[in-house]
C-alpha cells in the first residue's frame, strides 16, 4: 500500500501539531508532503526536518530568509514557497493526497477551496471556508469528487453518528430519518457569569478555557460562544440541515461532543476525551479507525454529565449567529469578518470584551442594507469580507 501524502496548512498551530502527532504514529500509512506557517518559522523548520517534508510555505520573503537561516546546514532543504497563492497551489498539488485545512480565519479559505476543486480528501478545521463560502465550497466538493471530513470535534461527532457508505461525500439534502442535530458547547470560562459582568474581563481570562487547549482567537470565540454560532452555520452546510433543525446545548464536561436525534426518538452521541487527536485520526483513517494516542474515557471518573439550554442574553454572539444564518450568506460573511476584527482588537486591548458583540451587531445591521446576500464566486466572497472588515474596524474605533 502506497503512503498517503499529507499537506498541513497551519502546521504550527494546535491542530497542526496534533495532526503531526497522529501522523508520527503511522509511518507505514502516511508521509508529510508540505507544511505551512505564518509566523512561527523556527518551529516550522523543526517540523519540516523531523518529517522530511518536501515543501514549506511561508507568507513572505522575510519569513523565507528566516527559514533558510535556521535550517541545518548539512540537511537538504525542502522547497520554500512564498505567499497566499502558494498555499492554494500546494493544496491543489498533484503530489498531495490529503489536505489538513487548519489555517485560522478567512485567510484559510482560498487554499481549502483549491483543495476541494482539486478533488483532495479535505480535513476541514477551518470554519471560515463554510461560514463565508458555504454554497461555493460544498458545490466544489460535489462537482470535483472531493472528500470532506469535518475536524471540529462537534461536526466530527455528528459525522460519526450518521450512516455512511465508506466515502465522505457532500450531501444533497438532510440524511433521511434525522430529526435534528444537537451541538454541545462547554460554555467557556464565563458560563456561570452574566454578560453585564464581563465588560472588564482581560484577554488572559477569556483565553483560560476550562477543558480545551486552543489558540487565543478560538479561545475567545469559545468564551463568547460565537464559536458555537459558527459551528451552527457549518453544520447547516456540512449536513444540508436547516437552521430550525440545529440545536445547541451547554455541556460543561465536554465528554459528549455532539448528538444526532432520529425520527424514531433515538439519539446517538459520540463521546470521548476532549482531545483533538480523536477527530483528526478519524479524518485521516476514514473509513477505518486508527490509533490517535488518546487515552481511555473513564465515565465512572467523570461522575456526571450535565446539559442546559444556552441563554441568548448571556451569549448574545450565539443569537447573532442564528440571525446571520437565517439572513443569508452575506450576513454570515459579515458575522465572521466582524468577529475576527473585534476579537483581534480585544486581544490587543483596543476594545472591551463585551464590545465584540456590539461590533458584530452593528456590522450585521450595516450588511442588511447591502445589495446582495448570495455570492457566486470567491472574488465576491473576498470583496464582501473586506468591506465588512472595514466597517467593523471603524465600529471598533468608534465604540471602544
Amino acid at each position: 500500500m502506497s503512503l498517503a501524502r499529507v499537506t498541513i496548512l497551519g502546521s504550527t498551530g494546535s491542530i497542526g501539531q496534533s495532526t503531526l502527532d497522529v501522523l508520527a504514529r503511522h509511518p507505514e500509512r502516511f508521509s508529510v508532503y508540505a507544511l505551512s506557517a505564518h509566523s512561527r518559522i523556527d518551529l516550522l523548520a523543526q517540523q519540516a526536518e523531523s518529517t522530511c517534508a518536501k515543501v514549506v510555505i511561508v507568507p513572505d520573503s522575510q519569513a523565507a530568509k528566516r527559514f533558510r537561516d535556521v535550517w541545518p546546514a548539512k540537511v537538504p532543504s525542502p522547497e520554500i514557497r512564498v505567499g497566499a497563492q502558494a498555499l492554494a497551489d500546494t493544496a491543489a498539488d498533484s503530489f498531495c493526497d490529503v489536505v489538513m485545512a487548519a489555517i485560522v480565519g478567512a485567510a484559510g479559505l482560498p487554499a481549502a477551496l483549491a483543495a476541494a476543486i482539486a478533488g483532495k480528501r479535505v480535513l476541514l478545521a477551518n470554519k471560515e471556508a463554510l461560514v463565508a463560502a458555504g454554497s461555493l465550497f460544498m458545490a466544489a466538493v460535489r462537482d470535483h469528487g472531493a472528500e470532506l471530513l469535518p475536524i471540529d470535534s462537534e461536526h466530527n461527532a455528528i459525522f460519526q453518528c450518521l450512516p455512511h457508505d465508506g466515502r465522505a461525500s457532500a450531501p444533497s439534502g438532510p440524511t433521511p430519518g434525522v430529526r435534528r442535530l444537537i451541538l454541545t458547547a462547554s460554555g467557556g470560562p464565563f458560563r456561570t457569569r452574566q454578560w453585564s459582568e464581563l465588560h472588564d474581563v482581560t484577554p488572559e481570562q477569556a483565553c483560560a478555557h476550562p477543558n480545551w487547549s486552543m489558540g487565543r482567537k478560538i479561545s475567545v470565540d469559545s468564551a463568547t460562544m460565537l464559536n458555537k454560532g459558527l459551528e451552527v452555520i457549518e453544520a447547516h452546510w456540512l449536513f444540508a440541515m436547516p437552521a430550525e433543525r440545529i440545536s445547541v446545548v451547554i455541556h460543561p464536561q465536554s465528554v459528549v461532543h455532539s448528538m444526532v436525534e432520529y425520527e424514531d426518538g433515538s439519539v446517538l452521541a459520540q463521546l470521548g476525551q476532549p482531545d483533538m487527536r480523536t477527530p483528526i485520526a478519524y479524518g485521516l483513517g476514514f473509513p477505518q479507525r486508527i490509533e490517535s494516542g488518546v487515552g481511555m474515557l473513564d465515565l465512572a471518573l467523570a461522575g456526571r454529565l450535565d446539559f442546559s439550554a444556552p441563554d441568548f442574553g448571556q451569549f448574545p454572539c450565539l443569537n447573532l449567529s442564528f440571525q446571520a444564518l437565517k439572513a443569508g450568506e452575506g450576513a454570515c460573511i459579515a458575522l465572521n469578518a466582524a468577529n475576527e476584527v473585534a476579537v483581534d482588537a480585544f486581544l490587543n486591548r483596543r476594545t472591551s470584551y463585551t464590545n465584540i458583540a456590539r461590533v458584530i451587531e452593528s456590522t450585521l445591521e450595516w450588511q442588511a442594507g447591502q445589495a446582495s446576500n448570495s455570492l457566486s464566486s470567491l472574488e465576491e466572497v473576498v470583496a464582501a469580507d473586506q468591506m465588512a472588515r472595514t466597517f467593523a474596524g471603524n465600529s471598533c474605533l468608534l465604540s471602544r
